[in-house]
């Protein structure tokens, strides 16, 4: 037997009949805010879940740029906040279809993509009342046609591991996301626009961290858009920001809603091709930090310009040689400083702060060679099994990153020269992170990075 989920809020938060359901549909589609980037194909959207006499006009600002590519998505996946169940993680359907005014729509249960994805698991009682969901579906049909839908409730989470999930169901051209949130709730007119304000800010600049719990419900899940978004080089436009004062109620106490478009695009260059470019000045800096300690004792001074990559998160290693020897390695691991910061910082400790050699010389400086390896952003993966998670990595190309139970541990990529089979590669970074050879859970993460060497 085919298992439906029923609607939970048609006929109150919109229509539940098929052809009042269209009507309102081709009337806030027609009357759609005209979009400064009609035309062209968005990866994504981020929509209000509102009733629709309020929040209708508003998400039609997004929907309205799907009209013209109907029938080219396959397959949407669905992510918005819960308001009536309280639980950890998020929850998927296991329903076969969802019901709706427009018809059935069949759900996608294919969930192979997200074994090793943490905290996503079945929970039928989060979908059973939830609207934030379920108002979108009739948008979608009205718009694009026939799909398979993959919704998913976010609960307790946050936007990092939201973006592990969206990472694992990403997809290609087939794939539309969508994320359901209203803005600011119940304050007045006035507080509402500059509350929402702050949130239009954060979005924008792609920001999760910078959105607060009060300027939007579905926080999480946006978060964790904007968190994949921002690693794979999405552009976004924000479309239409109105509350319920604007549209069909009081301005005393107003609800915020806004739409928001991302687009992938072309012609950006890869990380690892960005920081090729950049490859001779990252040396320069290097060497004007170590120049600097020798004169002063201290590390030089971040650029006060810094363009492009450099300016963004960035963790490198600088090594020193010396006489065909090892002079002096210190790195980072992790990118929690603009990539100009971390380097002359890196660079100073590598040449007076490695605790296996003295602090470095003038005399020294004849005969000295400098390398940097530049570590990618790391990229949560998704696999079964631990089988599948080797098959995917690439020796001599990827870094690795294991996590599990508190325990995490990294491999740079220059260890394949010393480890090149897989499953010694693998095996050794357990026992780096303190697990066990054999070591495996269903809680077990791992993400991959790639390492640019430059000077060598």
């Amino acid at each position: 037997m085919t298992a439906i989920r029923p609607t939970a809020v048609a006929g109150q938060f919109y229509p539940a009949d098929f052809a009042e359901a269209n009507r309102q549909l081709t009337a806030f589609l027609d009357g759609a805010v005209a979009a400064p980037c009609a035309g062209r194909r968005p990866k994504a959207l981020i929509a209000p879940h509102a009733g629709w006499v309020y929040s209708g006009p508003v998400a039609a600002g997004a929907y309205a740029l799907l009209k013209p590519f109907r029938g080219s998505w396959s397959r949407v996946v669905l992510l918005g906040p819960s308001h009536r169940v309280a639980f950890q993680g998020m929850a998927l359907s296991s329903a076969d279809q969802w019901a709706s005014p427009l018809g059935a729509v069949p759900l996608d249960k294919d969930w192979s993509r997200l074994a090793g994805v943490a905290g996503v698991g079945v929970l039928d009682q989060a979908h059973a009342q939830e609207h934030s969901l379920e108002v979108h579906v009739p948008f979608l049909q009205a718009t694009i046609g026939e799909f398979t839908l993959l919704p998913v409730v976010i609960g307790d989470s946050s936007p990092e591991m939201v973006a592990g999930l969206l990472e694992a169901l990403w997809g290609g051209d087939e794939t539309l996301i969508v994320i359901s949130t209203d803005l600011s709730h119940y304050l007045p007119y006035e507080q509402c626009r500059s509350t929402d304000g702050q949130t239009v800010a954060a979005i924008e600049h792609m920001d999760a961290a910078a959105l607060s719990r009060d300027g939007a419900c579905g926080r999480l899940p946006v978060g964790g858009l904007l968190t994949a978004a921002k690693r794979r080089g999405l552009e976004i436009v924000t479309l239409d920001v109105r509350n319920s004062g604007d549209t069909a109620g009081p301005k005393d106490r107003v609800v915020g809603y806004g739409a928001w478009a991302l687009f992938e695009t072309e012609t950006r260059m890869s990380d690892a091709d960005q920081i090729k470019a950049v490859g001779q000045t990252l040396l320069e800096l290097s060497w004007a930090s170590i120049r600097h300690g020798l004169e002063t004792g201290s590390p030089a001074a971040p650029p006060a310009e810094r363009p492009g990559i450099l300016g963004q998160p960035g963790a490198v290693f600088v090594t020193l040689n010396r006489q065909g020897g090892l002079r002096g390695c210190i790195g980072s691991v992790i990118a929690w400083r603009p990539l100009a910061e971390d380097l002359v910082d890196n660079a100073f400790k590598s040449a007076f702060k490695d605790p296996r050699f003295p602090p470095l010389t003038p005399e020294e400086l004849e005969g000295l060679s400098l390398s940097l390896s530049v570590l990618t952003p790391p990229v949560p993966m998704s696999f079964r099994d631990e089988a599948h998670m080797l098959e995917q990595l690439r020796p001599r190309t990827d870094g690795l990153i294991i996590e599990d139970g508190g325990r995490r541990a990294l491999f740079l990529p220059s260890v394949w020269e010393q480890l090149p089979d897989k499953h010694a590669f693998l095996a050794h970074l357990k026992a780096k992170a303190g697990m066990p050879p054999g070591h495996w859970s269903p809680s077990f993460k791992a993400s991959r990075f790639q390492a640019v060497e430059i000077g060598k």
